[in-house]
């Protein structure tokens, strides 16, 4: 604990006179440094954090945390009976049988390759991410000879609502001139938007009927998508699912998200642990600031001290009066930064918004981060952590400075007054 005389005295060094201007400069600057360098260390990680959280939602959201997929060319004949076993495991929460496939898709002059995702009208609103981009389709047309394209996708055919579209796929029918390309047009009955411009860019869905028939699987499907209740267990219920696929006398991989995004995910993370540990450098430059400036009030309030010491002031006390400056630089800016992180975080869209308005350009460019808007993901521990190391590295810094004014020799700062 400060007593009263240490606080008041450390006080009133933090209030520099007119002739101290460059010590109250330095003294400002250490308070910037520190405040920037939190607020930079939340927002980036946070950013990172929010992106992982955001993209990993919506993958699971369309996709599930376990992919069942069909040996080639042995589609799922009776997945019925495997949907069933599946869905009744503890830990399962939905399982979605799908027809999925890669194709060409046309119309008029322009050509993209799409993933067609065949699927039962009743299933796209299993999910909250499925329901959300779908909130604008009435699934009452979601029957017949029709599709419903990623709204981005749509754009980079030229197709609205009520166009026709038509699809292509390698493996057609073989006849005696080679292998003749299978091909049929459909409507477009609506779009869709997941946020994510992966599917929203490349996804057509399609009935599951329209697609059994266009890839001719008969009544069977290539895969079933398994959304866990939590993925603490995940390991546990693929090993459950792969000997209920087993037992159904189906032959499949079994896999899950972990292993489809692996190494995209294991970037991310080697990404954001590199950030925070090269951002943590600007806090280190702003500590060496409070030791420059320290050392210079140090210096400057020789003959205080030496007063002080004559009067009876120990070197404790003398080392805790410095001690008090610095961590008081360290405690504000730290806390300066926290807020300024965490509003920064909370409004960082509109920000992006603003920025992006003013300077004319795309900040966040979909086609390249994968999500149409910009997220920020505040988790505690990451706060806790910043504020940790910003005052650690604030009181350490006030160490040798308050050290060299406790072993200031009195008759010799008082010799030359």
């Amino acid at each position: 604990m400060f007593s009263k005389f240490e606080s008041m005295v450390a006080a009133r060094y933090l209030r520099a006179k007119r002739k101290e201007g460059f010590i109250s400069v330095i003294t400002s600057f250490a308070f910037i440094g520190i405040a920037l360098g939190v607020a930079t260390l939340i927002i980036v990680t946070s950013v990172m954090n929010g992106f992982k959280a955001e993209l990993l939602g919506r993958i699971l959201g369309i996709n599930g945390h376990i992919s069942i997929a069909a040996v080639r060319n042995t589609p799922f004949d009776n997945y019925s009976e495997a949907v069933k076993m599946i869905e009744q495991m503890p830990g399962v929460k939905v399982a979605i049988p799908m027809v999925e496939k890669q194709l060409l898709a046309t119309a008029g002059n322009t050509a993209e390759g799409v993933m067609i995702r065949g699927v039962n009208g009743n299933d796209l609103m299993k999910k909250q991410v499925l329901r959300d981009g779908f909130k604008d389709f009435d699934l009452n047309d979601f029957e017949g000879d029709v599709v419903v394209l990623g709204y981005r996708l749509a754009n980079k055919l030229g197709v609205s609502e009520g166009d026709e579209i038509t699809l292509l796929s390698p493996n057609g029918k073989i006849t005696m001139f080679g292998t003749v390309p299978r091909m049929k047009s459909y409507q477009v009955v609506g779009m869709f938007n997941f946020g994510m411009y992966e599917y929203d860019a490349n996804f057509i869905f399609m009935p599951m009927e329209a697609a059994q028939k266009f890839f001719s699987l008969g009544n069977g499907v290539t895969g079933i998508d398994v959304t866990l209740k939590e993925d603490i267990n995940i390991d546990q219920e693929r090993q459950f699912i792969q000997q209920a696929i087993q037992s159904s006398g189906n032959k499949a991989f079994v896999y899950d998200y972990r292993q489809t995004n692996s190494a995209f995910f294991n970037a991310v993370d080697v990404e954001r642990n590199v950030m925070f540990i090269v951002l943590t450098l600007i806090i280190l430059v702003a500590a060496f600031n409070i030791i420059t400036g320290l050392i210079m009030l140090v210096k400057d309030k020789g003959r205080d001290i030496a007063v002080l010491r004559t009067m009876g002031a120990t070197k404790g006390m003398i080392m805790r009066i410095f001690f008090y400056d610095g961590a008081f630089i360290g405690f504000v800016g730290t806390f300066l930064g926290v807020v300024l992180g965490l509003l920064f975080c909370d409004n960082i869209e509109n920000i992006r918004q603003f920025l992006q308005s003013i300077s004319g350009r795309d900040l966040f460019a979909a086609e390249i981060y994968f999500l149409s808007k910009l997220p920020a993901k505040v988790e505690p521990e990451v706060v806790l952590s910043v504020t940790g190391i910003s005052l650690l590295l604030s009181f350490l810094a006030t160490l040798y400075p308050a050290y060299r004014a406790a072993k200031m020799d009195p008759v010799e700062a008082l010799r030359y007054e």
